[in-house]
């Protein structure tokens, strides 16, 4: 006979997989099929290689009826005479091999071919070898818990009502390869014993395989399910292939792959769903396309994963999924949800477009997030199609959310965590910043706070810190206010996320990076609820005189504005209006001998008239810029003058060190 067997005595060698997802139930109430009937394919003018019928030959059909002979008459089964084919089914017996190869078949012919192998101990229709290539169904076939001990073959048949081999089992192989079912096909718990064949099969309407066995190879290439189609509970215990399928709704839920399971450029175009299944084998999804979302909610794989390169136009969910083994995923997806996922081996996501929230996942072992610059490129050279995220503003990875992540072996790069949430991540410390990772930053430009002008100054910021600072009622416009899942986070939560991440910046040697995050450390622990008053107004004052020791530009205006104001009062009551005289008195002894002088100095005498004149100018910018560097002038001073240089003899090395340190935290390396 025409294809190839394949032993169903033992299972494959290496170890199975597993793989998960969920779709909703979309079992139908009725089991009539829905629709406008499908066409019938036009006959084709090659005759079969088989002795067939040829019964109602036409000029345009010049083949006829392609029934392969009878056995004993050169008719097919449906053209026999009633008393022949009474005669025949009299003659079969449970298990016999039939051979109707192109027949064509009615419901009541089909029901009397069962009866008649009909076995009594079980009450159910037991066939040996079966042979219905390119045989059509015209109405309902009920093959319900027949068992085929032989080889079963349905290539290209064609179903035109419904299928039913529902507990159906195939001891030998089964082959419905470019078998047409226009109606539901109905496979639950269906025992596939042998090889099980699909290829280039089409299903028109519902497929539904739920809680079938596949014992051997299955494959399903090249299928088209433009129904509904349900896997669930359906076990593989060797090789399913699936390679260039397509799916509309596709449902795995609860499925079990105790084999490899291969889904190598398979497109769904509705939802697919994995939900709960178990790979004990590899899984490949190499070059698959998800036009809607796909599911893998607490799948399980156990061996080597290799999810992509695929694209997903939708969600991609693999919340509460465990992966065991090594996992190499590259997806090209809208959005990644990895909610308490758990990775038990190294895992690297090399990711585009993708939007990513990674809230409470555990992983023992260095994970990667990367963001790929370029399409991926399979192996023959061909870059991945991402026509379906055409759409998208741009090819960038985005991370939603760390929250409740043990960040000591996680490792991002090339990343956009404008909007990440951090605050509740574990040893944020020691997370990993590779590439260009983007932060968000304060709002740009001046902003009004009633009349008061407000500028910030750029710097990076934590989404939670744009939506604390949007919440406020005085807030200034430009915080980001809608930053989901933020929650009520202020400054007493965010100043230990601030200081994490100055560690893990310095750590990385990104000395200005970890400036920023000093900032907002600061900026945090002068606006929180739990530190005292005169620690909040040194903190005040450190911010209002220099940023934190960060921002030179302020420092360096209070300086020139200190100076002006010494060199202002210097002018107006520091320098005494002359400089004060001296006289030397002494007297000469009679007869000569020692001569003893005594000088004195006047007092400097506060200035009157003019007091800001070129000259008095230049001598308190002498003092000043003395006092700058922490150096006497040597000028003569009124009481007051001398007060005035002690202050800024004090004040002014002070901002000047304060503009220094800016400076060197902005170009430490």
């Amino acid at each position: 006979m025409a294809g190839s067997t394949t032993s169903t005595s033992s299972p494959p060698g290496h170890a199975p997989a597993a793989f998960g997802g969920e779709l909703g139930n979309h079992r139908p109430c009725s089991i009539v099929p829905s629709g406008m009937p499908h066409p019938s394919p036009e006959p084709s003018p090659t005759p079969p290689d088989w002795p067939h019928c040829g019964h109602g030959t036409t000029p345009e059909d010049t083949v006829g009826c392609r029934g392969i002979h009878a056995p004993g008459h050169t008719v097919c089964l449906a053209h026999l005479a009633d008393a022949d084919r009474d005669a025949y089914l009299d003659g079969l017996t449970p298990g016999a091999d039939i051979d109707h190869r192109g027949t064509s078949f009615t419901e009541p012919l089909l029901d009397a071919l069962l009866d008649a192998l009909i076995d009594p101990a079980t009450g159910h229709p037991r066939l040996g070898e079966a042979r219905f290539d390119s045989a059509t169904f015209q109405d309902d076939a009920q093959f319900v818990r027949a068992t085929f001990q032989g080889h079963a073959w349905f290539d290209s048949a064609t179903f035109e009502g419904l299928a039913w081999f529902d507990s159906a089992t195939f001891q030998g192989l089964a082959r419905f390869e470019s078998a047409s079912f226009q109606g539901y096909a109905h496979f639950d718990t269906a025992s596939f014993q042998g090889y099980a064949g699909f290829r280039s099969a089409t299903f028109h309407d519902l497929a539904w395989f739920d809680s079938a066995t596949f014992q051997g190879i299955t494959k399903f290439d090249s299928a088209t399910f433009q129904g509904i189609t349900k896997f669930d509970s359906a076990t593989f215990e060797y090789l399913a292939q699936f390679d260039s399928a397509t799916f509309q709704d596709a449902s795995f839920v609860r499925a079990a792959f105790q084999g490899t399971g291969q889904f190598g450029q398979v497109t769904f175009e509705g939802h697919a769903s994995f939900g709960y299944a178990t790979f004990q084998g590899a899984a490949h999804f190499r070059s698959a396309v998800f036009e809607g979302d796909a599911r893998f909610d607490e799948a399980t794989f156990e061996r080597l994963v290799t999810l992509g390169p695929l694209v997903c136009a939708g969600r991609f969910v693999l919340s509460e999924a465990t992966f065991s083994s090594p996992a190499n995923l590259s997806f090209a997806a809208r959005q990644l949800e990895c909610l308490r996922t758990r990775w038990t081996s190294t895992a690297e996501l090399r990711l585009r477009y993708a939007t990513v929230d990674f809230a409470h996942a555990v992983f023992e072992y260095p994970l990667t997030i990367a963001a790929e610059a370029n399409p991926f490129v399979l192996p023959d050279g061909q870059t991945v199609d991402e026509q379906v995220l055409a759409d998208a503003p741009d090819a960038a990875v985005r991370m939603a959310s760390l929250r409740g992540v043990d960040a000591a072996h996680l490792v991002l790069a090339d990343v956009d965590l404008v909007g990440c949430l951090f605050a509740g991540t574990v040893h944020l410390d020691q997370l990993r910043l590779e590439g260009a990772c983007i932060f968000d930053t304060v709002p740009p430009s001046v902003h009004w706070r009633g009349w008061r002008p407000v500028r910030f100054t750029q710097r990076r910021t934590l989404a939670e810190e744009h939506h604390w600072r949007a919440s406020e009622p005085s807030a200034a416009r430009g915080w980001n206010v809608a930053v989901f899942g933020a929650g009520r986070v202020g400054p007493l939560q965010l100043a230990p996320v601030y200081r994490a991440l100055r560690k893990a910046f310095e750590d990385g040697k990104h000395e200005p990076g970890a400036a920023d995050f000093y900032y907002g450390e600061m900026e945090m622990r002068r606006h929180a609820d739990d530190i005292p008053r005169s620690e909040r107004s040194l903190l005040t004052a450190y911010w209002a005189l220099s940023g934190y020791g960060l921002r030179a530009s302020r420092a360096l205006g209070w300086l020139a504005a200190a100076m002006l104001v010494t060199i202002v009062l210097l002018m107006s009551v520091g320098l005494p209006k002359d400089a004060p005289k001296q006289e030397a008195t002494g007297t000469v002894p009679v007869g000569g001998g020692t001569v003893t002088f005594e000088i004195d100095k006047d007092e400097p005498h506060n200035p009157t008239g003019n007091r800001f004149t070129d000259e008095r100018f230049e001598k308190a910018l002498n003092v000043t810029l003395n006092s700058v560097v922490f150096r006497s002038a040597d000028q003569d001073l009124t009481t007051a003058g001398t007060y005035i240089e002690m202050t800024s003899r004090l004040a002014e090395p002070v901002l000047l060190g304060l503009a220094v340190l800016a400076v060197r935290n902005r170009v430490k390396r």
